[in-house]
């Protein structure tokens, strides 16, 4: 998934009310940007860490720049812009580039599912339809370790149980966590900042929810699926 425009750098200044953030440019410019994460950005949201934001001239959109990138002092990036794993996954899938899911003919985004809620992808083919959700890992406490969530997420929970019912009615149903950081080797739940969203974790695998998870090949000029990552439960 490439940028729509290039990236440009930017110094953090402050995240606030969740959507908004400050930057300065580097021709010394404060600016706004929208911040499409409503997640708690543990780790991310440093004053001062180096960051890179996506101009726009869409007369319709208030703000001018959307932050999409945190670049680390070691040269590793994370995105943390949570519509993109979708996009990214999106493109994956409809390439065949997914071995375990390579075989479906069929990609369909936001299909109707469950309680009043959209399945983010329905696989379909010969043989069982499969269900797929999908997570943005950015969360990493523990060096090359990734952590799914970084705050509590009831959205979550719902999730899994709604995949762990399709899977009673004979589905297939994959719980697919995509790391959008390159310095993770591992991935693994934040039972401590959810235990709730870890319990459903283990009720939807015990019925028979798969788990995936894939790292990001991240630049400043696009995203992309990159290769599985082991899944450890206890870490």
């Amino acid at each position: 998934m490439r940028f729509q425009t290039p990236l440009v750098p930017a110094v953090l200044l402050r995240r606030y009310k969740r959507f908004l953030a400050d930057a300065r440019l580097e021709d010394g410019r404060e600016i706004t940007a929208h911040c499409a994460n409503p997640g708690s950005m543990m780790g991310l949201k440093d004053p001062d860490i180096r960051i890179w934001l996506e101009p726009n001239d869409d007369p319709k959109k208030k703000l001018k720049y959307g932050w999409r990138l945190v670049e680390h002092e070691n040269g590793h990036f994370t995105g943390v812009d949570t519509s993109v794993p979708n996009r990214a996954l999106r493109s994956a899938l409809l390439a065949h580039e997914i071995p375990e899911l390579a075989a479906y003919p069929t990609v369909r985004p936001e299909v109707k599912y469950g309680q009043n809620s959209r399945v983010d992808f329905l696989l379909t083919g010969e043989g069982p339809d499969c269900y797929v959700e999908v997570k943005s890992v950015t969360l990493s406490r523990h060096e090359g370790v990734g952590e799914f969530p970084d705050s509590v997420t009831a959205r979550g929970a719902k999730h899994l149980a709604e995949l762990q019912d399709m899977v009673a009615q004979g589905h297939r149903a994959v719980m697919f966590y995509l790391v959008q950081r390159t310095d993770t080797t591992v991935v693994t739940l934040a039972d401590d900042i959810d235990p709730t969203y870890a319990a459903a974790f283990d009720r939807a695998i015990a019925s028979g929810v798969e788990v995936m998870a894939y790292d990001c090949n991240i630049t400043p000029n696009e995203i992309t699926v990159g290769k599985p990552l082991p899944f450890e439960r206890n870490v």
